[in-house]
């Protein structure tokens, strides 16, 4: 028996690719498989052609045979078989495809199209195995041949007698070492888990003996076990048929048999396209935030198949990380697989899948926020962070395509509204869209600085997390509106222009300002008159692009970044407050100094601010109540 040497640099790139290009070894199955369902596919081609051959679809299946005793694993497909010559072209050079020359060669259509790309895929088995064995006869060949190998040593070819058309692959599974267990190759429950995971969709059936139990009898309690041939995968995929076909129910099933999540889908989304580059899609957008998704841990993307065949389980590149909520899968056949078909190369068709990916789930947001907005906002309150969060990233890149589908607190709605539903309400005289940030609605609500806003008739978005004011500064505008804080040194009210009476108390009382501002010099920017206090006698405004929130926010992060608004001590020159300050400066500027740092202290608890010194806050308490 003459033993024949690889071509194409065999030992180095058998040990490259046996060691190298697959991250697991269980995908030698899926391989193996993809291989048997192209022969197949070969033999209903040639029936298009041969008026001779017909081809019932019932005859066509692979079979896997695992046998513990002889440690062995069988692959059986009922396929176009291999002649001596193919055997030797297709399995005696690396990376040297037959199913690519096929798809090449040959017109595809009604579905049936070849997965096979690279012919490295069925030397995944000498990951598992020490001898591979194939035995093949292929369609009108009166001989069979066996192809043998124990991997980079070289392969032999002799005839073999075998009386039907098709391949028998055999695989000698290796003994178990200290780091991998070997045995579970041969463990039908393990081998039934690998053909759901990657080959479920196959369109061929795989089947298998499985060990089940049933009572001894009606009456006993015992149960027995017998062997029963089953078809292990699904066959054909859900995202394959029609629309109309398929109900809530069905979709839902297959979000829990996919384990995308504990939860219920809130909403599903079937795509096919059938354009420049055909793709089809299942989506959903979950019910509930997953437990790791804020965290480091949680892993983005969407499953990958080509062909029906899953080649990534999370595939990154298919989502932004704006939408990174998304769960589903993607099964396209005009994917550029590299040599592993494990990962993809960053290739055209994959720009343009995540591009078509990316509009058509804002669409079914925004349909969804039109059209059953009880469900929209459940889905905001688990995702509407991470929308905040993209508007804000990359340097507000997406803030166009995100601006829509945000909502905030609204103070006359007394519920969330969106940027378009609040500008729409806004009267003519309004110029900007004001908020107001803070920890709580509740706290929100109290805020001395809503007061002339409120009192103006105007609407006020409240923001109550982190990120909202952040992601607001990078949008800057919506439909031409700015944005304005209430807390902001400047309103933009024709009050604070034409009222020259609070511009002659501030000339009246510029000593005592200044005398103020001396006294917490370090702690805020300016002492002044305040425009927009109505009740209260004193707040905190922010001059410049670091508000008063931002600032909590930003100091409250590990890092502790110090950063500090430039405050301004507003004083509401209409309050009781402001007569005795006028007093006290006039005769004890002692006690005008107390209450300096007293009201200055109130206005940082007024806005959830840390008072520098609680010592000597609660001790000028005491001063005052002596």
């Amino acid at each position: 028996m003459e033993k024949k040497q690889f071509k194409a640099e065999s030992k180095r790139l058998l040990e490259l690719m046996v060691n190298s290009i697959y991250s697991q070894r269980e995908v030698f199955l899926r391989e193996l498989i993809s291989n048997a369902s192209d022969a197949m596919d070969k033999m209903y081609y040639r029936s298009l052609t041969d008026e001779n051959l017909s081809f019932n679809k019932d005859s066509y299946y692979i079979q896997i045979i695992p046998n513990k005793e002889e440690r062995t694993l069988k692959v059986i497909d009922t396929g176009i078989g291999m002649t001596k010559d193919e055997l030797e072209t297709n399995l005696g050079t690396i990376a040297k495809s037959g199913s690519f020359a096929f798809k090449n060669d040959t017109e595809l259509k009604d579905g049936h199209d070849i997965i096979g790309q690279f012919g490295v895929g069925f030397y995944a088995a000498f990951m598992v195995a020490d001898v591979v064995t194939v035995i093949s006869k292929a369609l009108d060949s009166e001989e069979a041949y066996k192809w043998e190998s124990t991997g980079t040593e070289g392969y032999s070819i002799t005839s073999y007698e075998k009386e039907e058309i098709g391949t028998e692959i055999i695989l000698k599974i290796k003994d178990n070492t200290e780091d991998e267990s070997y045995d579970s190759y041969l463990e039908e429950a393990h081998l039934k888990e690998i053909i759901k995971k990657y080959s479920d969709f196959i369109r061929y059936p795989i089947k298998m003996d499985v060990t089940k139990s049933k009572p001894k009898d009606e009456e006993s309690d015992e149960y027995v076990d017998y062997v029963e041939e089953e078809t292990i995968n699904s066959m054909v995929p859900i995202w394959k048929k029609n629309k109309n076909e398929l109900t809530d129910e069905d979709y839902e099933n297959f979000y829990q048999e996919k384990r995308y999540g504990f939860d219920k889908p809130l909403k599903s989304l079937h795509i096919n396209v059938d354009g420049t580059v055909r793709y089809n899609a299942i989506l959903f957008i979950p019910e509930n935030t997953p437990f790791d998704y804020y965290s480091k841990e949680f892993e983005k993307g969407l499953e990958l198949y080509s062909n029906g065949v899953l080649i990534m389980n999370k595939c990154a590149d298919l989502l932004p990380d704006y939408f990174s909520f998304v769960k589903g899968m993607v099964d396209s056949e005009d994917l550029s697989l590299n040599i592993s078909r494990e990962m993809l190369q960053h290739d055209r068709q994959l720009k343009v899948i995540a591009k078509n990916i990316t509009k058509k789930i804002k669409t079914q947001l925004l349909h969804l926020l039109r059209d059953d907005r009880e469900k929209y906002e459940k889905f905001y309150d688990s995702f509407g962070r991470q929308l905040k969060f993209g508007v804000y990233n990359e340097f507000g890149a997406n803030k166009e395509t995100l601006k829509d589908l945000l909502l905030f607190y609204s103070s006359k709605e007394k519920k969330l509204v969106s940027l378009n539903e609040y500008v729409k309400r806004m009267p003519e005289d309004q110029a900007y869209i004001y908020y107001a940030s803070g920890e709580s609605i509740e706290r929100i609500e109290k805020l001395p600085q809503t007061e002339m806003v409120a009192d103006k008739g105007y609407e006020i978005l409240y923001f109550t997390e982190e990120i909202d004011e952040f992601a607001i500064k990078m949008l800057m505008n919506y439909q031409d509106k700015e944005f304005k804080s209430v807390s902001s040194g400047d309103l933009g009210l024709d009050e604070e222009t034409d009222n020259e009476t609070d511009k002659d108390k501030q000339e009246e009382n510029k000593e005592l300002f200044a005398f103020m501002k001396e006294n917490l010099a370090g702690k805020v920017k300016d002492v002044r008159a305040s425009k927009r206090l109505k009740s209260h006698p004193v707040c905190l405004s922010a001059d410049g692009d670091i508000s008063l929130e931002m600032e909590k926010v930003l100091n409250s992060m590990p890092n502790n970044q110090q950063v500090k608004a430039d405050k301004v001590l507003e004083i509401n020159t209409n309050h009781d407050i402001f007569q005795a300050l006028q007093t006290t400066f006039a005769n004890d500027k002692d006690k005008t100094a107390l209450y300096t740092n007293l009201l200055y202290n109130q206005a940082l608890l007024i806005e959830g601010m840390p008072v520098n010194d609680p010592v000597a806050f609660t001790n000028d308490i005491c001063k005052v109540m002596i």
